[in-house]
Parts: structure tokens; C-alpha cells; sequence
């Protein structure tokens, strides 16, 4: 596409188009599946603390959860601007494992401040988001060019 000479007027973008691609089924979709382990962990919150699920280690579970997923994403933005590989995946490694250490605290936390129920319903939380995104990166193939997950 060629840019406009100055002093040329631009041409103006259709707002309503961009809009409704940015709010198509199949953009709703994607990004769904990409939150699904999110959105399991609060819908999950329902029958679990009916059914009677320690309230402190379902927070504290769930908190520690949105925290490494926001550190993910935090991080995955930070380093696609690093141009060599070798050091981007070093830091991308040192801070898996940094998020790793987090979850583990979360569990002791739980565990020492409430008590084991609270600790189990804590790891109970993690397990089952982990396991989540575990199965829809393997459902989205390999990350892009740009080192963004799909």
C-alpha cells in the first residue's frame, strides 16, 4: 500500500468495518479459546464453593492464576521487542520459572495461613487451569514468528 505524499489528504477509515472485524464470531472465538482457562476458573467458582470448596484457597488459587497469566502477557510483550533469539528465550525461560515460584508460594500461603483444606483447594485451582491452557497450546500448534502464542 502506498503511503500519501504530504499534503495529501488521507484516506479516512471506515469505523463501522473496523468495528465489526474487530468484533466478528470467529475474532470472539480465538480470543475465547485463548482465555478459556480464565474463564473456567471463575465459572468454576460457582459449584465449587456451593458444593462447600474453601473460599481463602479458592481466591488465593485463583489470584495466583490472573497473576501469572498477566505476567505472561506482560512478559511475551516485553521480550518480542528483543531482537536476538537466544537472549529473548533466556528471559523468557528465567521468568517461566520466576511464575512457577509464585503458584508454589500461592500453595503455601494457603496452606500455612488456613490450612490444608484451603492449600489442596488452592493447588486444586491451579491444576485445573494449567491443565486448560496446557491443552489449547497444544490444540494452537507452535507460537508465530513474532513469538506470540496463537
Amino acid at each position: 500500500m502506498r503511503r500519501p505524499d504530504l499534503g495529501q489528504a488521507t484516506a479516512q477509515r471506515n469505523m463501522t468495518t473496523l468495528y465489526q472485524n474487530a468484533h466478528s464470531p470467529e475474532r470472539v472465538a480465538i480470543n475465547t479459546r485463548k482465555h478459556l482457562d480464565l474463564v473456567i476458573v471463575v465459572i468454576a467458582a460457582i459449584p465449587a464453593l456451593a458444593l462447600g470448596a474453601p473460599v481463602f484457597g479458592y481466591l488465593v488459587g485463583a489470584a495466583a492464576w490472573f497473576l501469572q497469566r498477566g505476567l505472561q502477557a506482560f512478559d511475551l510483550r516485553q521480550t518480542a521487542k528483543i531482537d536476538e533469539s537466544l537472549r529473548r528465550a533466556g528471559i523468557r525461560t528465567f521468568e517461566a520459572f520466576g511464575r512457577i515460584w509464585l503458584m508454589a508460594g500461592a500453595l503455601v500461603l494457603a496452606d500455612v495461613v488456613a490450612g490444608r483444606r484451603d492449600g489442596l483447594t488452592a493447588a486444586l485451582v491451579i491444576f485445573v487451569a494449567y491443565s486448560v491452557a496446557f491443552v489449547i497450546r497444544l490444540m494452537s500448534g507452535p507460537p508465530s514468528a513474532e513469538g506470540k502464542l496463537n
